[in-house]
């Protein structure tokens, strides 16, 4: 099961072989605010209804094991009798963006932070949410006796409200106050930010259950949806994932937790016991959408084709894509920059292919932060809806400099939480052991090589990091 922020989607899988034999869908019966965009604030009961309705006329027969991913970042706030003390805080809050800058400085600094549980505070992690419940809503900060993410509240939901709530080291691992270096707590964290300690659920291994429902149902660990789907693609030592989202999002396997002084790489924990560091640009799909706008192109793939029609390079324009600021490089209050303009630049096709161009090198400069701290990358997997696009499959792989994988559309979230549960069922009954989770087979994809372009593409990449340079001198350091 897997609990977005709009919908909930179950797949039901073949323990042994993964293959989809159900599915099962319902959107989250939540109203949004006047103007659009997703509400701050969510009644959990909504992520119950909704995976009621999902898993109704009878989806979940036969079923033997279940695996909930869900919505990261999200917070339910319990008081000492296991009641909502208030709604659940969600999705990008930007009421918070204060209270994480309070948090850096009341530590001593991001690299205190990267140093204490491995990354540095934004505004969407739920220890900015505690600061910001603590300075703005007091008498429910006090109420709050225990923290649970939105996967531990429903698995906990589905066992029937246990004494013992658990999670699982990568949803913990983005919490703010667990580090995935040390596999502890950090309660003088939640204290800092809340203004007292609160009950924490106790983090389970990978393959370890929840518990057991009366009906007879093993529930496992659950985790966060980044980790469920780098587990649904069966990512591993040497794979990077980048998710093409209005910002973007570049992840690796890797053996060990990172610090990152600077504060770029969030050292999160994946679904099997390796560590998943992440870079995150604020600049990706966001980019397209304005230029195309800019251009008067009705829809993305009007942007792609005219791109195609520019050639690498784009007759030397440059787009550095800033257009939110930026987080990699750190440059929050900074704007993006069009250079390279000269007459024969000027043109729709060149200024399309730039913009592409871009958000690519922008992606690829977060790639180079992982690398830069020795996360081996051989392939790069290519998420959302752009990844379809016909301009960014024809850069992409030049601009990274290796192979790009690009999967099929699938619930990747989801088979990534049954996968999980298939791990547990399998250990509860000695046929599977605690390191190795069971060999599905992987995502369908069209693998795209750097090939021949690579030389070209390592030219562009040059040009852009070259007027990065010159425009952000020093910004960037990997």
């Amino acid at each position: 099961m897997d609990s977005s922020p709009d919908f909930t989607r179950i797949v039901v899988c073949d323990s042994e072989t993964g293959a989809v034999l159900r599915q099962g869908y319902a959107p989250h019966p939540v109203e949004h605010p006047e103007g659009g965009g997703r509400p701050c604030d969510v009644d959990p009961q909504a992520w119950l209804l909704s995976l009621g309705e999902a898993a109704g006329g009878g989806l979940l027969e036969g079923v033997q094991a279940i695996g909930v991913s869900a919505q990261a970042n999200a917070v339910v706030p319990l008081d000492a009798h296991g009641n909502t003390v208030r709604p659940a805080l969600v999705g990008g809050d930007k009421r918070t963006q204060v209270a994480a800058a309070d948090l850096v400085d009341a530590l001593g600094g991001r690299a205190a932070w990267a140093q204490a549980v491995g990354n540095v505070p934004q505004a969407a992690q739920p220890v900015t949410k505690l600061r910001w419940l603590a300075r703005n809503e007091p008498e429910a900060a006090a109420r709050t006796a225990a923290l649970l993410q939105a996967h531990d509240w429903l698995v906990w939901q589905l066992l029937g409200r246990p004494a013992r709530r658990t999670t699982d080291r990568g949803g913990a691992s983005g919490t703010g106050y667990w580090s995935a270096a040390t596999g502890g707590y950090r309660p003088d964290l939640v204290e800092l930010a809340l203004g007292h300690q609160a009950m924490l659920p106790e983090v389970i291994g990978p393959a370890d259950a929840a518990g057991t429902t009366p009906e007879g149902l093993l529930i496992s660990a659950g985790t966060g949806e980044t980790m469920a789907a780098a587990f649904g693609l069966g990512i591993g030592l040497g794979d990077a994932v980048v998710s093409l989202g209005a910002s973007g999002s570049v992840m690796a396997v890797h053996s060990e937790p990172l610090v990152d002084p600077s504060g770029m790489i969030t050292a999160l924990a994946d679904a099997t016991g390796m560590h998943l560091p992440v870079v995150t640009t604020l600049n990706a799909v966001r980019t397209l959408r304005g230029t195309a706008e800019l251009l008067g192109v009705p829809d993305l793939e009007g942007l792609s084709e005219l791109a195609m029609k520019s050639t690498p390079g784009a007759h030397g324009l440059v787009l550095l894509p800033y257009l939110e600021g930026e987080r990699t490089p750190h440059l929050p209050h900074t704007a993006g920059t069009l250079a390279g303009l000269r007459r024969e630049s000027m043109r729709r096709e060149h200024l399309a292919r730039a913009a592409f161009e871009g958000m690519l090198c922008g992606l690829a400069d977060a790639l180079d932060v992982l690398r830069g701290r020795g996360v081996e990358v051989r392939r790069v997997f290519l998420l959302g809806a752009a990844a379809e696009l016909p301009a960014v499959r024809a850069a992409a792989p030049a601009l990274f400099g290796t192979q790009v994988v690009v999967p099929q559309p699938a619930d990747y979230a989801a088979l990534g939480a049954a996968r999980q549960a298939a791990w547990a069922l399998g250990v509860s009954r000695g046929a599977l052991d605690g390191r190795t989770p069971p060999a599905w087979q992987g995502a369908v994809a069209q693998v795209l090589e750097p090939g021949e372009e690579l030389a070209v593409g390592q030219a562009v990449r040059q040009q852009f990091v070259s007027v990065r340079e010159q425009t952000h001198p020093g910004a960037f350091r990997v």
